[in-house]
């Protein structure tokens, strides 16, 4: 399967005008890419431009800080539905993990994927791993799949080093297929989008700016 089908295409910058978020749209479409992970607000315009391709609208929730309470996450689940979005990428409240509230973490989490998985909607859920110790982040994987998460993912990319293998590694070996993981943060290159793929991840969050660049690698390849 072409690179392409594992990359959600993500304009997330907050300063990009409409003309910029329709360009990258437009071309992650073009490209084929799995998803276009777009702020909230975008979701509307993803759906129009997304409809009939093979590209996915996903969206961004309580992001880049994940500090809303679970109630709010979850009513933002539901009305993002209501708008189109097939997939949640949501920022858990890493603060709570940090303090080792995990029935805190877990129930949040619950919240969000019992509102998605209700209209057949991924739940991705976000960690910042490089803010978390080793044993965090296997404890975080634990408590998402335990709350019917879909997916894991390293990070927003808005906050601290990018992905790492040694954070992969501990949520690969840690979910061993109950879940998927999703490698975000700093893939800029074919190299680094294809040493993640060859560790077993199974989506990659790559900034719309890098995904044109990084298919042109591939077929240069």
């Amino acid at each position: 399967m072409k690179l392409s089908r594992y990359i959600d295409s993500s304009p997330l910058n907050p300063v990009m005008t409409s003309d910029e978020i329709r360009a990258a749209i437009m071309e992650a479409v073009r490209q084929e890419c799995c998803s276009v992970c777009v702020q909230p607000s975008d979701i509307p315009l993803a759906v129009e431009l997304c409809r009939n391709s093979k590209t996915r609208v996903c969206t961004v929730l309580d992001f880049p800080h994940g500090k809303a309470p679970a109630a709010v996450k979850e009513l933002e689940a539901r009305y993002y539905m209501e708008y189109g979005a097939e997939e949640i990428d949501m920022v858990m409240n890493y603060g709570l993990a940090r303090s080792g509230k995990w029935a805190e973490v877990e129930a949040e989490i619950r919240a969000v994927v019992n509102a998605a998985h209700a209209r057949d909607v991924v739940v991705k859920v976000i960690f910042e791993a490089s803010q978390l110790r080793d044993e965090e982040i296997a404890r975080v994987t634990e408590v998402s799949i335990a709350a019917g998460a879909d997916f894991v993912k390293t990070a927003t990319g808005f906050l601290g080093t990018g992905t790492t293998e040694e954070q992969l590694r501990i949520m690969l070996e840690t979910a061993r297929g109950r879940c998927k993981v999703k490698a975000s943060g700093g893939i800029r290159d074919y190299r680094t989008a294809k040493k993640f793929l060859d560790m077993g991840v199974h989506r990659l969050g790559i900034g719309s700016s890098s995904v044109a660049g990084i298919l042109a690698e591939e077929a240069r390849s």
